[in-house]
C-alpha cells in the first residue's frame, strides 16, 4: 500500500495540480461542485420516488408497503416534478456555469456569457417535431445525455464571448445617462450577435448530414463502435469501461450504452428466469454470464463506478472536510446505488485522479464475480433484482438466497475500498499541497508589496 501511494504521489499528484490549475477545466469543475446542492436534492427525491413509493423498490418490497398502501405508486406522482426540475435539465446548468466561469475568470460579463451559452445551446439543440401542427421540443439531451455537448458549448462560448466583448472595437457605448444595466447589455450586444450567428452557421451544417442535431451526432459517433458486441466476459467488461469513461467526461454512461446493451442482454436475461421458473434454481441458467449477473452483481454498488466502495475508503482515511461532507451527503443514495451527488459533487467528472479507480474498480470486481461463477463456488445471479438493492444484496438474491453469493458480494466491496484508498490519500496529498502553494504565493505577493512600499 505504501508503495503505491508513493507512485500514486509521484506521478497523479502533479498532473491533478497542473490540471486543477488550468482555466476551462477548473470551469467545468467548478460548474458541477455549484449543481451539486440541486442534484443532490433531485438524487434524494429520486430515492423516496424509486426505493420508497415503487411498489418494486428495495424497501417497498423488503416492508411490503403495497399491502398497506394499493395506490402507492400513484404517490410517485406528487415528487416526479422536483427531479424534472433538478437532474432532468442539468445540461442547462452546466452550459451556463461553465461559460459563465470562464468569462469570470477573463473578467469580463459573467452573466451575459453564461446567458449567451444557454441560447447557443438550445440554437444547436435538436429541431422541433411537429404533430398536429404543435411544435414539440424532446426533453431527452437537456439532462444528463447532453452534457457533454453542453461541456463543449460552455467552454468554447466562454471562450469566444470574453474575447470579442474585451474588444473596445465590438462595444457600443451609451450616453451617462442611460441606465446602467441598458448599457450593459448594449456593450456585448455585437459580440452576442456574432456568437448566436456563428452557432446557427454551424447547425445548418451539422443538419445537412445530421438533420437530428449536433447531440444525435454525438450519440451517434459513440454508439457506431458498440453495435457488434457480444455476450461474454470480456464484451461486459468492455462496456463497462465505456460506460464509466463516458461518465468520467459527463455524459450519462449507462445511457448511452443502453441502445446497445439492452438489445443483447435483456434476451438472456428472460431467458434465465424461464429456466428458474421451471427449475426454481438458478444452478444451470442458460446464460450465467451476462450484463446483470456480472456488472450489477459485482461491479455496480454505490452506481456506476462502485462509489460506494469510494464513499466508505473517504470515511475511513480522508482528512478533506469537503470530500467528507460529500460522502455524508452521498452515502444514503449511494446504498441504493444512485450516485450523482458524489459524481458531481465531489467531482468524478473530469477528476484525474480519480479517473482510474472509478474506471478500474468495476473491471476487478466482474472478474471476481465471473471467477467464482464459471468455478461453480456460487450459483449464477439469475433472479432480476430491483435497482435500488443495496448492492452487496444482489449477488444474494439474484442467486435466491445463497450465502456464498452474500460472502462474494462483501468481498467485491472490501475490494473496492481497498481499490479507491490509495486515490483517496493522492487526492488529500494533491490538496494540501495546492493549499500550499497558493500559500507560497500570497506570501511572495506580500513580501513583493512590502519590498515596493520600503522603496517608496
Amino acid at each position: 500500500m505504501d508503495k503505491i501511494e508513493r507512485t500514486l504521489n509521484k506521478i497523479l499528484v502533479p498532473i491533478s495540480m497542473k490540471l486543477n490549475s488550468q482555466r476551462h477545466l477548473g470551469a467545468v469543475r467548478d460548474a458541477f461542485i455549484l449543481a451539486f446542492p440541486l442534484t443532490m436534492a433531485g438524487s434524494l427525491i429520486l430515492l423516496v420516488n424509486f426505493a420508497i413509493l415503487a411498489p418494486d423498490g428495495f424497501i417497498a418490497s423488503l416492508l411490503q408497503l403495497e399491502r398497506f398502501f394499493p395506490n402507492l405508486a400513484e404517490a410517485q406522482q406528487i415528487f416526479s416534478p422536483v427531479v424534472r426540475g433538478t437532474n432532468d435539465v442539468l445540461a442547462i446548468f452546466i452550459v451556463f456555469m461553465i461559460s459563465r466561469n470562464i468569462t469570470q475568470s477573463y473578467k469580463k460579463d459573467a452573466l451575459l456569457g453564461g446567458l449567451t451559452a444557454i441560447s447557443t445551446f438550445f440554437i444547436l439543440y435538436p429541431p422541433y417535431e411537429t404533430i398536429n401542427d404543435v411544435n414539440y421540443m424532446t426533453v431527452r439531451f437537456i439532462g444528463a445525455e447532453g452534457l457533454f455537448v453542453a461541456m463543449i458549448v460552455g467552454l468554447i462560448v466562454g471562450e469566444i464571448f470574453s474575447r470579442l466583448s474585451g474588444s473596445e472595437r465590438l462595444k457600443i457605448k451609451m450616453p451617462e445617462q442611460v441606465p446602467p444595466a441598458v448599457a450593459r447589455s448594449f456593450s456585448a450586444l455585437i459580440p452576442i450577435i456574432i456568437i448566436l450567428m456563428l452557432a446557427s452557421i454551424v447547425n445548418f451544417g451539422i443538419s445537412l448530414y445530421f438533420p437530428e442535431g449536433l447531440n444525435e451526432l454525438i450519440f451517434t459517433l459513440i454508439q457506431a463502435p458498440l453495435t457488434n458486441i457480444g455476450g461474454n466476459v470480456l464484451s461486459i467488461i468492455f462496456l463497462a469501461m465505456i460506460s464509466n469513461l463516458l461518465w468520467v467526461l459527463g455524459i450519462h454512461g449507462p445511457n448511452t450504452i443502453a441502445a446497445v446493451r439492452d438489445p443483447i442482454f435483456s434476451p438472456m436475461g428472460v431467458e434465465n428466469l424461464n429456466h428458474i421458473a421451471d427449475t426454481g434454481s438458478t444452478w444451470g441458467v442458460p446464460y450465467p454470464i451476462n450484463w446483470g449477473s456480472m456488472n450489477d452483481g459485482f461491479a455496480n454498488y454505490g452506481g456506476s463506478g462502485m462509489t460506494l466502495g469510494l464513499l466508505i475508503a473517504i470515511f475511513i482515511i480522508s482528512k478533506r472536510k469537503d470530500f467528507r461532507n460529500i460522502a455524508k451527503l452521498s452515502f444514503v443514495p449511494g446504498l441504493f446505488n444512485i450516485n450523482e451527488p458524489v459524481i458531481f459533487g465531489l467531482p468524478i467528472v473530469l477528476n484525474p485522479i480519480m479517473i482510474i479507480p472509478f474506471v478500474l474498480t468495476p473491471v476487478i470486481n466482474i472478474m471476481i464475480g465471473y471467477f467464482f461463477t464459471i468455478t461453480e463456488l456460487i450459483p449464477p445471479i439469475g433472479y432480476s433484482v430491483p435497482w435500488t438493492t443495496p448492492g452487496f444484496l444482489i449477488p444474494f438474491l439474484g442467486t435466491g438466497g445463497n450465502w456464498g453469493a452474500l460472502a462474494v458480494g462483501l468481498l467485491c466491496l472490501g475490494v473496492s475500498v481497498l481499490t479507491y484508498m490509495p486515490f483517496v490519500i493522492a487526492s488529500n496529498k494533491a490538496a494540501i499541497e495546492m493549499e500550499d502553494e497558493g500559500l507560497n504565493e500570497e506570501s511572495a505577493l506580500g513580501n513583493v508589496e512590502e519590498v515596493q512600499t520600503s522603496r517608496a
